[in-house]
């Protein structure tokens, strides 16, 4: 095929502001997924689109499998809750106790605004 690029599940974008650091998650532009590896803002980082990760969840809310899940963009934490200024990033795969530091999140690789 003369107009294949790469299967997508893993695209290099600049980092943040902040840098990144390593199985962390993160968004850029409309782009979430997991660093792999630790970098300075603006240096290129690969961003694992999509996936199961054990990453940070609000600690007190219980989560069932399948729940949609949101990401607060300053935190990075994980909530069911959807609200304004979140973005949805992917699902539940686990059932997670309240409380609980994290969760297991399956990526969509692309985010949304949380609808309210």
């Amino acid at each position: 095929m003369k107009t294949y690029i790469q299967a997508g599940d893993c695209l290099t974008v600049p980092a943040p502001v902040g840098g990144t650091v390593s199985g962390e998650l993160y968004k850029v532009g409309a782009i979430v997924g997991v660093a792999a590896t630790t970098e300075v803002a603006g240096t290129p980082v690969v961003l694992k689109t999509t996936g199961v990760f054990d990453l940070t969840k609000t600690s007190a809310q219980a989560w069932g499998i399948g729940d949609v899940l949101f990401m607060n963009t300053t935190t990075r934490a994980l909530t069911n809750v959807s609200a304004t200024g979140l973005v949805l990033v992917g699902l539940a795969t686990e059932v997670e106790a309240n409380p609980s530091a994290t969760g297991a999140c399956r990526l969509n690789g692309v985010s949304a605004p949380a609808p309210v």
